[in-house]
């Protein structure tokens, strides 16, 4: 098995693990065409309704939410009251990667939304303007280098709990076809600059069933995956909204079609 197959194996791993019964993540299916066609702007209402997914129920009522306008960048489609900033990525700067086919539906608290949203927008920024993909990340590295984005100043939280996701499965940022569809509720502790040996988290892959530090540097993360109960409630509560992700584009669906849908 290759070096690239190891590390997605080991994801799919992570994203299964002790999950029986619990939807898992699927490679893409023959539903998209060109997954580095244009970027397609979603339904206003959906778009609002997946954002608002990542957050615990409580917190979705009082967030602010932002959508993206492919051709100029995310606006405010509503603003909030208690700190919480919620919106679907699009992009991965990492990957160097324009794919039209990445869904991330992603809250942070104040904290977060100053540093870590930041780079988001300027990446789905830098996109609209039709800054070429490699161009795009050597400037966010350089932003990063120069002190323009810093590392936050206080301990915070960032909610990626929605029901399901579309990433990239691979932490090497040269497979850039490695995007699946996956139910991975968990929740993101800002670790600046932490690394692994510094609190004892494992490896990763195999990435879970304990906490993992996940891009390390002044915007890393601690990442605790939700248990499969958690997991298997929310994807429950939100069958609905699951649904409709799978109506309004095959590539969001869990688990794949019947013939004929």
């Amino acid at each position: 098995m290759t070096k690239k197959l190891l590390k997605l194996s080991a994801f799919l791993a992570f994203c299964s693990i002790g999950s029986q019964g619990l939807a898992q993540a699927r490679p893409d299916e023959g539903g998209i065409t060109n997954v580095r066609g244009p970027l397609e702007k979603m339904p206003v209402s959906l778009e609002v309704s997946l954002a608002l997914s990542a957050l615990p129920p409580t917190l979705r009522q009082g967030a602010s939410v932002y959508v993206l306008d492919p051709a100029k960048g995310y606006t405010l489609q509503r603003a909030g009251s208690n700190g919480q900033s919620c919106f679907v990525g699009r992009t991965e700067w990492k990957f160097a990667d324009y794919r039209n086919d990445v869904y991330d539906p992603i809250c942070y608290d104040a904290v977060g939304a100053e540093n870590h949203m930041r780079v988001w927008f300027d990446v789905a920024e830098l996109r609209a303007k039709g800054v070429e993909p490699e161009v795009m990340k050597k400037e966010i590295e350089s932003r990063f280098r120069t002190g323009v984005y810093k590392a936050p100043d206080r301990p915070g939280v960032s909610y990626m709990t929605a029901p399901l996701m579309r990433s990239y499965m691979s932490l090497d940022p040269k497979d850039k076809d490695s995007v699946m569809t996956m139910s991975m509720p968990h929740i993101m502790y800002y670790a600046p600059n932490v690394a692994a040996a510094d609190v004892g988290g494992l490896p990763c892959p195999p990435c879970a069933p304990y906490p993992f530090v996940f891009e390390p540097g002044p915007h890393g993360y601690l990442i605790q995956r939700l248990g499969d109960a958690e997991s298997a409630r929310i994807i429950a509560d939100q069958a609905g909204l699951v649904n409709e992700l799978c109506s309004y584009r095959s590539a969001l669906c869990l688990t794949p079609r019947e013939p004929g849908h």
